[in-house]
Parts: structure tokens; C-alpha cells; sequence
């Protein structure tokens, strides 16, 4: 959707970021504030719960109105694509009992947004958040709550309410991501609390 065609959001529209993890999922609440939802490879596929399960009570707890989730990376091995994978359906599916929409990132895209850098490393995106707002992130060595905290600003950003002041060219890249259709409709008619 073209920047200059997005729907005016509510000023007390609230959105969250998750970077999906099977290890350490990164969460960015509606405050802003960030956290890791961390599993053990020894607890295999329970870890899919573990995460649901935290991620079910932060939702009910935070009553967000869009969720913005960083999309698979275009290359990833088949054996670590399974589990991920698996993690989207699942937060797909708590998100949807939640009646909460979600849009879609890209890894590429969002650095692009952050750091005016498709390929920008952790460190990129680190600095990128200190310098837009002054953000830092304690226990962060994956950058998960980095992530997590760009992808709820790129949602305030399309929403229309940015968070901060960025280059047009770095805002422009947020056309690129998926954004729930049927969300900018239920803000111009009035549907969304």
C-alpha cells in the first residue's frame, strides 16, 4: 500500500512486535518495553507450547490491535525451516482466537527500514534504534528485541503514527511488507475499538 494512501489509525492504536524463534522469540510490547521468550532444545516440541503459551497470556495482557511479525528468511535449511515454521502456524492461530490481525516483514525489508540497509547486522540495527529513539536492549546478543522493537515501530509507521522521525526512503520499504488488507478497512469504518 502506498504510503500516502495508508487509513489515519486511532491515536490509541496498539501494536506489538514478535521476531519467531523456536530459541528465543523476541517480544516487543505495546509500551514498547522488550523481552525474550527463551526454549530448550532438549524440551522439543513442548517448546511450541512454551512459547503459545507466553505469547497467548502477553496478548490477553496487552490487547494489541496489530501484531507485525518479521516473515521466514527466503533461505533457510529445511531441517531448521520445520520448527519455525510450525512456531508461525501456531502464533498465527492464537492471534487469530485473539481477533488480532497480523502483517508480515521480511528480515530485508525491515533492516532496510532500520538501517537503510537490506543487509545491516545486529549491530546495524542496535545502533539504528539508539539513534532513531534512544532504545537499548540488555541481553540481546541476537538481536531479538531489536527486531521485535523495529517491527512494532514499522507497524506504527504504516499505521500511519510513526514513532520517530525517518528518511522517506527507509519508510518506503514498508511497502514491500504484507499487511493485513482488511486492517486499514476496520479503522476507516469505524470497526476497530
Amino acid at each position: 500500500m502506498p504510503l500516502d494512501d495508508r487509513a489515519a489509525a486511532p491515536t490509541d492504536v496498539q501494536v506489538i512486535g514478535l521476531d519467531l524463534s523456536i530459541t528465543s522469540t523476541g517480544v516487543c510490547r505495546v509500551d514498547g518495553s522488550t523481552f525474550r521468550i527463551r526454549t530448550r532444545q532438549k524440551d522439543g516440541p513442548k517448546r511450541l507450547t512454551v512459547i503459545r503459551d507466553r505469547l497467548t497470556i502477553e496478548v490477553a495482557k496487552q490487547q494489541p490491535d496489530l501484531a507485525v511479525i518479521e516473515d521466514l528468511p527466503t533461505k533457510m535449511h529445511p531441517k531448521s525451516l520445520k520448527p519455525v515454521a510450525a512456531l508461525h502456524g501456531v502464533v498465527q492461530a492464537l492471534l487469530v482466537d485473539a481477533g488480532v490481525p497480523w502483517a508480515y516483514i521480511a528480515p530485508a525489508t525491515l533492516k532496510k527500514f532500520a538501517a537503510d540497509n537490506g543487509g545491516a547486522s545486529k549491530r546495524d540495527m542496535t545502533a539504528a534504534a539508539f539513534l532513531a529513539d534512544g532504545a537499548t536492549f540488555e541481553d540481546d546478543e541476537g538481536a531479538d528485541q531489536v527486531d521485535a522493537w523495529w517491527l512494532r515501530a514499522a507497524g506504527f509507521d504504516w499505521l500511519g503514527l510513526p514513532l520517530f522521525t525517518m528518511p522517506e526512503a527507509q519508510r518506503e520499504a514498508l511497502s514491500k511488507a504484507d499487511w493485513p488488507d482488511t486492517y486499514a478497512q476496520r479503522y476507516v469504518m469505524g470497526a476497530a475499538s
